[in-house]
């Protein structure tokens, strides 16, 4: 029997194309590539664009390319993943859900029942594809146990997600999606998107927080500030190339 391949994604960051994200896609990228993720989802607030271009850039880096948005839906925010357009914000949750689906995409419900945060409550959520039920910017492990409970009984699938801001915290949680190989597959570079979401929808996912060391984090994430103070800095400087290079794929 063949051996399950995981594919590490992080489905929820967000880029300086949204209101509250500070960083260029290219920075995520790369830093998500020197973690050894598999993947990021670049899902901004109602913004599609950063996204997929994101997702088209994917690859160069050796990441799985796969779009998403972030929606404002009149109840509360939803993820939609693997969409190529942005479902209209303000639109009733399960009308948005569905509006995901005919778009191809799997719709995730992020930090429910935050309404600080503008979760979806409860009651709101008749069906989704799956639940976020680890989110790496929470501050004590609360809001993620009722999330995780609420999924387990309803038996949706589960995702863990860093809902990263700023660079350094991409993939401090993150989700291994388990994918079953057919004979002629030799690679994870030969699995295309369709079977990532068919694992998604059946329960093949496994939650990760920072599972690396701490001493290797620490390098890690260093590494991810650094290449940031880095880029501002070039950026901005006339006559000076800006670093990283690959910023001028774009």
């Amino acid at each position: 029997m063949t051996s399950p391949i995981p594919f590490a994604i992080d489905f929820h960051v967000h880029s300086d194309d949204s209101y509250d994200g500070h960083e260029p896609i290219e920075l995520i990228l790369e830093h998500a590539a020197d973690i050894e993720l598999d993947g990021v989802v670049i899902t901004d607030h109602d913004e599609i664009e950063e996204s997929l271009r994101a997702a088209e850039l994917a690859p160069e880096y050796g990441l799985v390319g796969i779009p998403g948005v972030e929606v404002s839906t009149r109840h509360g925010h939803l993820l939609a993943i693997g969409v190529e357009e942005r479902p209209d914000p303000g639109q009733p949750f399960m009308e948005t859900v569905e509006t995901v689906r005919e778009l191809g995409g799997i719709a995730i419900v992020p930090h429910p029942f935050q309404r600080s945060r503008h979760g979806v409550r409860k009651g709101r959520i008749e069906d989704a594809d799956a639940i976020e039920v680890y989110n790496s910017m929470l501050f004590t492990g609360y809001r993620n146990r009722r999330a995780r409970t609420f999924a387990r009984r309803r038996d949706y699938p589960e995702i863990g997600s860093s809902d990263a801001h700023y660079l350094p915290n991409v993939g401090r949680a993150y989700t291994d999606i388990l994918v079953t190989p057919d004979d002629d597959v030799d690679s994870k570079a030969d699995i295309d998107g369709d079977e990532l979401v068919d694992a998604i929808l059946e329960g093949r996912t496994q939650i990760r927080g920072k599972r690396t060391p701490v001493h290797k984090s620490t390098v890690q994430y260093a590494k991810g500030a650094v290449r940031k103070s880095t880029y501002l800095l070039t950026s901005r400087a006339p006559l000076v190339p800006t670093v990283p290079a690959s910023m001028e794929r774009s």
